[in-house]
C-alpha cells in the first residue's frame, strides 16, 4: 500500500498529527499503525476480584492502543514550558505555548467542554512553598479526568475513522529508506510513504533505539525518574488541589542536593498498576465524575537520575529496580510511612488497621529493600518538607507504593522541524525523548503536520 504519510503510533502525538494533516490537506492519503488495540477494545483484565495483579498480556491495554499510555491517565494537559519536555528549545517558547493552547481548544471541541482550567498564576501557595524551600512551578492545567479524556478520544477517533487508515494490533517491524520516501514492514507486509512520522511513546523506547541504530540517527543518553506513589486522605492536600488541582513542587535535598519533585497529582483518585515492556510499575488516575471519585489523593515523588559516561543505559537502571520490586512483591509493593521510618516491613494486618483504605491491591512489604538509599533518603526528606505546607503528609498511615519509574527515551537528534537527518522522517512525542507530557506530545504532532502540509 502506498501512502503520502505514514504515522507510527496512535498516542497523542500521532492522533494530533493525523488530525491536523486531515484539516490542512484532506487530499493526503494517511495511515496510522498502532501496536495495541482500538480504544473500545482496550480493557485491562485486572478486576480486583478474580484477577488481582498483572498477567502480562501480549499487548498491555493500559500502555498501548489508540490514545497511547495517556488514554487511561487522568487527562491532565499542562500548558507550560516549565515542565513536560523541551519542545520549546526546538520551536520556540511562544510557538510551543500557542500549540498547547490550540490542542486545548480541540479537546474542548471534542467533548472536554465544561472541564476546569486551573492556574498557579497569583497563587498564595507559591509564597507558602518558597518559605519552606519548596518551589511551585508555573502552569495552567486543563483537567479532563480519565472519564472525559476517554470521551474526547472516542470523538477524535470517530472524526478520523474512515478518512485515515488505521492498522491496530500491527506493530511496525522495520523502517527503511527508499527512493522517494520510506518503507515500513508490519505483520510481514510492506507499506510505503513519502513522509513518515514516528510517535511511539515511552513504551516504544527499545524499538526506537533499534530504529535509530539501523538508520544511523544520533541519540544521546537521557534520564530516568525513580520514586514512589504517595496516597493519603484527600483532605490533607485539599487546600492545594481545590485551587490548583495539580501542584508541581520541586525540592532540592539538604543531604545530597538531589532534586525531588511531585508528579501526576490525582485528587480523589485511585492508584493503578501499569505494565511497561513486561515490568509492573505504579501510576495514578482520577475522574471528573464525582461518583467515581475516592476519599484519597495520590501523587508521585520522583528523583531524577542523570548518568554520565561510560554508562548509557538509564532505562535499564530503572528497569532493574522495578524488577526487584516485582520479584519481592509479585508486582507493586505498598508500605506505611510509619513502618518505613521505623525500619519495619508493612504487613497485611498493619495495612488493614490503617486509617486509610488503599485504592490498589498491592503487596505489603519493605521499600528499603528495593529503592537505593540515596533515592529513598531524598523521598523521605521531601515528605517532611511537604508536611510543612500540607500537615498530615507524614502521618504514620500515609501509604507509599513502589516503584514508580518514568522511563524516557534516548533523546533523538532532530532539527527545528523535528525532522531527523533523513528528509521526511519526523520523530515526535515522548518517543523522541523531547516531550514528556500529553500537551507537549500533542503539540509536537500538530507542529510536524503543519510542516508537512505546507511543504
Amino acid at each position: 500500500m502506498k501512502y503520502d504519510v505514514i504515522i507510527i503510533g496512535a498516542g497523542p502525538g500521532g492522533i494530533f498529527a493525523a488530525y491536523e494533516l486531515l484539516k490542512e490537506r484532506a487530499d493526503l492519503k494517511i495511515a496510522v499503525f498502532e501496536a495495541g488495540n482500538e480504544l473500545s477494545k482496550r480493557h485491562c483484565p485486572i478486576d480486583g476480584d478474580k484477577i488481582k495483579s498483572c498477567i502480562n498480556c501480549k499487548s498491555c491495554s493500559i500502555m498501548k492502543g489508540f490514545g497511547g499510555a495517556g488514554a487511561f491517565s487522568d487527562g491532565k494537559y499542562n500548558i507550560t514550558n516549565d515542565f513536560g519536555g523541551t519542545l520549546y528549545q526546538y520551536i520556540g517558547k511562544k510557538a510551543a505555548l500557542e500549540l498547547m493552547k490550540y490542542v486545548d481548544e480541540i479537546n474542548l471541541a471534542f467533548g472536554g467542554e465544561g472541564t476546569k482550567l486551573y492556574s498557579t498564576a497569583g497563587s498564595k501557595f507559591k509564597t507558602l512553598c518558597i518559605q519552606h524551600d519548596l518551589h511551585l512551578l508555573d502552569a495552567s492545567v486543563r483537567h479532563l479526568g480519565t472519564d472525559i479524556n476517554y470521551i474526547v478520544l472516542e470523538n477524535l477517533y470517530k472524526h478520523l475513522s474512515g478518512k485515515v487508515d488505521f492498522y491496530f494490533n500491527t506493530p511496525v517491524e522495520s523502517v527503511k529508506i527508499i527512493d522517494g520516501g520510506y518503507e515500513i514492514t508490519a505483520n510481514g507486509l510492506a507499506y510505503t510513504s513519502v513522509d513518515c512520522i514516528i510517535s511511539v511513546g515511552r513504551s516504544g523506547s527499545k524499538w526506537m533505539e533499534k530504529v535509530c541504530a539501523e538508520l544511523e540517527i544520533p541519540t544521546k543518553s537521557n534520564r530516568v525518574d525513580i520514586g514512589v506513589r504517595v496516597e493519603l486522605p484527600a483532605s490533607v492536600f485539599a487546600h492545594l488541589t481545590d485551587e490548583l488541582y495539580e501542584s508541581k513542587i520541586l525540592y532540592r535535598t539538604e543531604k545530597y542536593g538531589d532534586k525531588v519533585r511531585t508528579f501526576c497529582m490525582n485528587p480523589k483518585g485511585a492508584v493503578v498498576s501499569e505494565n511497561t515492556n513486561g515490568i509492573v510499575t505504579v501510576n495514578g488516575h482520577s475522574y471528573e465524575n464525582p461518583e467515581k471519585q475516592t476519599e484519597n489523593t495520590n501523587f508521585a515523588l520522583l528523583v531524577a537520575k542523570h548518568f554520565s559516561e561510560p554508562f548509557k543505559d538509564s532505562n535499564g537502571y530503572g528497569e532493574s529496580i522495578a524488577k526487584l520490586s516485582n520479584m519481592l512483591g509479585g508486582g507493586v509493593i505498598v508500605q506505611r510511612f510509619g513502618d518505613l521510618i521505623r525500619g519495619k516491613r508493612s504487613t497485611p494486618d498493619r495495612i488493614a488497621e490503617a486509617f486509610i483504605t488503599p485504592t490498589l491491591n498491592a503487596t505489603p512489604g519493605d521499600l528499603s529493600l528495593v529503592l537505593p538509599k540515596r533515592i529513598l533518603d531524598g523521598i523521605i526528606e521531601m515528605l517532611y518538607a511537604l508536611d510543612k505546607v500540607a500537615p498530615g503528609t507524614t502521618n504514620d498511615d500515609t501509604l507509599l507504593y513502589g516503584v514508580e519509574v518514568k522511563f524516557y527515551n534516548m533523546e533523538v537528534e532532530v532539527d527545528e522541524n523535528l525532522e531527523s537527518r533523513h528528509k521526511g522522517l519526523y520523530i515526535i512525542g515522548d518517543g523522541s525523548g523531547i516531550t514528556h507530557s500529553l500537551s507537549h506530545a500533542s503539540a509536537s504532532g500538530v507542529y510536524v503536520a503543519r510542516k508537512i502540509a505546507n511543504t
